[in-house]
Parts: C-alpha cells; sequence; structure tokens
C-alpha cells in the first residue's frame, strides 16, 4: 500500500454537510480499477473518484488532469458533482491562477470555469442525447414512483454520459411526497430523475415551506439559505440501478434536466435548481446557458476532510 493525499468535499453547497459527498484520491497512479472499485464500495459514498495525469491524447488537448469516476458499484463516464468536487480538491492541492481548466474523463474533455471574485465552479454541459421512452417502460416507471399518469407533464431519457430516464411533474410537492419502489426501479436497471417547477406560492404555503426545510436541515442550513436565490425547479434522483437509493445534489441530472427544459422552453437560461430535501440536505444547482448556447452548471464546494489515505 502507498500513502496517498486524500480529501472528502462536499458539493452544491455552502455549508458543510448539507450537500453531496465525495471521496477523492489526488494520486490515483498505479491502482488498478479493481482496487479503485473497491475503495468507492468501502467508502460508500455515491461517488469516488480518482485524480490521474492526463493520457497523451489529453495532454496535446490541454487536459489539466484526469478522473475516474466509480460509485459503490460501477464506474461512470462523466459525474457532475464528482466534477466540481474533483476540481475543487485538485485546486486546494495545486492552487492555480487561471480560471478555466479543462478534466478529461470518460466521456471527454469536460470544460470547468472558476468565477474571478467568489471562486465558484462551474462545469460546461457536455453534449446531451435525448430520446422519448418507450410508453410501456413509461408505465413501469410511473408505478414504480407511485405516479398518477395526469402527474406527468413531460418525459424524455437523458444521456449526457449517465442515462436519466427523467420526468417533469406537476408541482414540487408531488416530487417532495414520492416515495418510490426503490427494488422495483432496480428491477428495472433505470436510473430515474424528477423535476418540477416552483410556482408563485401564497404567503401560507411559503411559511409551510420554509417550517419543512427549517425541519429538514436545521438552524444552520435555513441561515445560509436565507442569502442565496430562491430555487426554481425540485429536483431528486433515484439510483437503485447502481447502488444509490437516492443521490442527494446530481450535477449529470441537472446538467441535462436543464438542457432539454430550457430549449423546450419550460425553464429561462438562467436559474436555480433545489435538491436533497428528503435526505435532509439542502444542495443548490446553479444553471446558466451562455449566448452561444452552452449550458453551464456551478455550485459551491467545501472541504470536509484534508489527509492521507492507504490505498
Amino acid at each position: 500500500m502507498k500513502t496517498r493525499p486524500f480529501k472528502q468535499v462536499d458539493v452544491f453547497t455552502a455549508t458543510p454537510y448539507l450537500g453531496n459527498p465525495l471521496a477523492v484520491v489526488l494520486d490515483g497512479e498505479g491502482l488498478s480499477t479493481e482496487e479503485m472499485q473497491h475503495f468507492a464500495q468501502w467508502t460508500n459514498l455515491s461517488e469516488t473518484t480518482f485524480v490521474l495525469p492526463p493520457t497523451p491524447g489529453g495532454l496535446a488537448a490541454g487536459a489539466d488532469y484526469r478522473v475516474r469516476i466509480f460509485t459503490p458499484t460501477t464506474e461512470l463516464p462523466f459525474a457532475g458533482h464528482p466534477t466540481l468536487g474533483t476540481c475543487h480538491a485538485w485546486l486546494e492541492s495545486s492552487p492555480k491562477q487561471q480560471s478555466q481548466f479543462l478534466q478529461e474523463c470518460a466521456v471527454g474533455l469536460i470544460k470547468i470555469q472558476r468565477h474571478p471574485q467568489t471562486h465558484a465552479l462551474a462545469f460546461a454541459a457536455p453534449l446531451l442525447k435525448r430520446s422519448t421512452p418507450n410508453p410501456e417502460l413509461l408505465t413501469k416507471i410511473a408505478q414504480a414512483l407511485g405516479l398518477q399518469a395526469q402527474q406527468i407533464i413531460a418525459a424524455q431519457i437523458l444521456d449526457n454520459g449517465p442515462a436519466w430516464f427523467s420526468l417533469l411533474l406537476d408541482s414540487a410537492e408531488t416530487v417532495l411526497q414520492l416515495n418510490p419502489d426503490h427494488v422495483q426501479l432496480k428491477e428495472l436497471g433505470q436510473k430515474v430523475g424528477v423535476a418540477a417547477i416552483e410556482q408563485a406560492e401564497p404567503a401560507t404555503s411559503l411559511i409551510a415551506r420554509s417550517n419543512r426545510e427549517a425541519r429538514a436541515f436545521g438552524a444552520r442550513s435555513t441561515a445560509n439559505q436565507s442569502t442565496q436565490a430562491a430555487p426554481e425547479l425540485e429536483v431528486r434522483a433515484f439510483a437503485a440501478a447502481v447502488g444509490v437509493i437516492e443521490d442527494p445534489v446530481t450535477g449529470s441530472l441537472n446538467a441535462s434536466l436543464a438542457q432539454w427544459l430550457i430549449a423546450d422552453g419550460h425553464m429561462p437560461s438562467a436559474y436555480t435548481a433545489s435538491q436533497g430535501i428528503n435526505l435532509g440536505r439542502a444542495g443548490r444547482v446553479h444553471i446558466t446557458q451562455d449566448e452561444v448556447g452552452q449550458v453551464w452548471v456551478g455550485g459551491d464546494v467545501v472541504t470536509c476532510i484534508s489527509g492521507t489515505v492507504a490505498l
């Protein structure tokens, strides 16, 4: 075994322990795929990453580093919160002055930019492949989620590396009240993302929502939330198919949702998504589409653990 630099960071939150945790091994050289997968299974986080030098092709294209991304059960070609979290950890271990970076991963090269004042990171959403789901599969997914047909506004299969069976639902309350049959979702072999547009709420509903979030997050979170823009999209991600019952805050899903919902006129070119309420988290994902149509997915990252790991 070798002693390797290690960090555990929290992604899509400015307050530690309210986002999506990520384990980052900052020196993955010499580890086999099996050793990486075993360590990712041991951490039991939704994702664990390993930083490596770029491949010759990646280096020629300008990649700053390469990353391999693992869930407890499989390797992913791309994932959003590991992209931001790994870049944050890499920058802490090897500070850089520039504001743009290039990450190499199995899906290809991912552009990352750093805000000059806040230092928040955002990644360029990878190319999205969209398709209309099979009606029979849609019916089975709806049954596993406990949804009625009238609660589903639209459905798409969204693929930007990982594929998400994605549903736009009628209200944020519908999203938050879901109690899926995760065994059935796992048998269907589908990762499922659900979202709903936050509607303008009367004062009584706003008070109820505030109380619900206070119960979920506690005083630390609600104080932090008061300084943030109100979320405009509520999101949940169910991934029993890859060993994660519910992901706290999901960059890849939010990236593909943004490309779909903005293109089809459901959402504006800039908005904030909320994810993680049901898990006691306060995830905030900031979406912007630039003048050339590129969607950027950003959020805060904080370091919770710094040290070494024997691998």
